[in-house]
């Protein structure tokens, strides 16, 4: 009786599986990508690079816990949907790609790789994608490409991920930049993602995400995805010191703000949010020289801070707030 209601759940989850029309292909986002597992964390991620407009729309899957997916080629987005399903229904990712594409009149124009919570991880690359095209199965990650300039960008991808050191966004980075050297889409550039999620769910998704980031957009979008990753380890710092504060772990709390700063060192936001932390510590002398560098960045942080006390943000003591303002030359 299990057996066979998973093997009704499995023919429910197969797209085009009781459909007589053949499949047509999407939209051709012809790319290349990597979806990979970090051992050592559980992490799992996928990254990519298009000479299509907004990419990170379509292409790249991950949930924490269950696995991750890039659909690609003449795309068909519900690679992803159902792949995971599958996959958090307890198919291995290779045996959730094999029954996908059973069910899928078009697979030789699709290009889909996925790995799984446990780092097993298969490809397909369709014998009708644009070339150059191909993929490379790694342990822990598949690299693909299809429309490519060259056949060594999918090969060059693998080395990279296996050569770099860092965490899982970092090495994934690097394989998109080898690719990207390597000859890269033979169209160009245009846009980018990036997604990140933790190697346990909390049961809340939105914090599972430690990277969701898109350039849809760029005439260099590798580039601009590398800042937004920076940006986002620096909110990430930001995020962990309001923790701290919540906990009452003040020297934890400054550790995460001055990290974030490290990161960015121009961001307004950032040097505001701690002086006002450091004021909240009792260390308002400490906070001045903070609010001085912001106030002079834009002096709209100036007409801000009175409003503060009455959400609770800053002491209500008009004394604390004057000297605050005394900074604002």
């Amino acid at each position: 009786m299990r057996l066979f209601f998973a093997l009704i759940l499995t023919l429910a989850l197969v797209p085009n599986f009781y459909s007589q029309q053949p499949a047509k292909p999407l939209r051709p986002v012809h790319t290349f990508s990597i979806v990979a597992r970090d051992p050592a964390t559980g992490e799992l991620g996928v990254a990519v690079q298009s000479h299509w407009f907004s990419v990170g729309a379509i292409v790249p899957w991950a949930e924490a816990g269950v696995g991750a997916v890039a659909t690609q080629s003449f795309v068909d987005p519900s690679y992803g949907k159902l792949g995971l399903e599958l996959m958090r229904t307890g198919k291995s990712a290779p045996d959730a790609l094999r029954s996908l594409l059973a069910g899928d009149d078009g697979r030789e124009v699709r290009q889909v790789a996925m790995i799984d919570a446990a780092g097993r991880v298969d490809a397909w690359t369709g014998k009708n994608d644009i070339q150059a095209a191909g993929h490379f199965i790694g342990k822990n990650f598949s690299a693909q490409a299809n429309l490519m300039a060259n056949d060594k960008v999918w090969p060059a991808m693998a080395q990279a991920f296996e050569n770099t050191k860092g965490d899982l966004a970092d090495r994934m980075l690097a394989a998109l930049d080898a690719a990207q050297a390597a000859g890269g889409d033979i169209r160009g550039r245009q846009s980018a993602a990036l997604i990140v999620v933790t190697g346990k769910p909390t049961g809340q998704a939105w914090k599972d995400r430690t990277f969701d980031l898109r350039v849809d957009d760029s005439p260099e979008p590798l580039q601009e995805l590398r800042r937004l990753v920076t940006l986002q380890r620096a909110y990430n710092h930001m995020n962990a010191g309001d923790l701290a504060v919540e906990h009452k772990d003040n020297e934890g709390a400054l550790r995460e703000y001055g990290a974030a700063e490290q990161l960015v060192p121009d961001n307004a936001e950032m040097i505001y949010w701690h002086a006002v932390a450091l004021v909240n510590m009792g260390r308002v002398d400490e906070s001045l020289p903070l609010f001085r560098k912001v106030f002079a960045m834009d002096k709209n942080w100036a007409t801000l801070t009175p409003r503060l006390p009455k959400s609770g943000l800053l002491p209500d003591d008009p004394k604390v707030i004057e000297r605050i303002l005394s900074v604002n030359k």
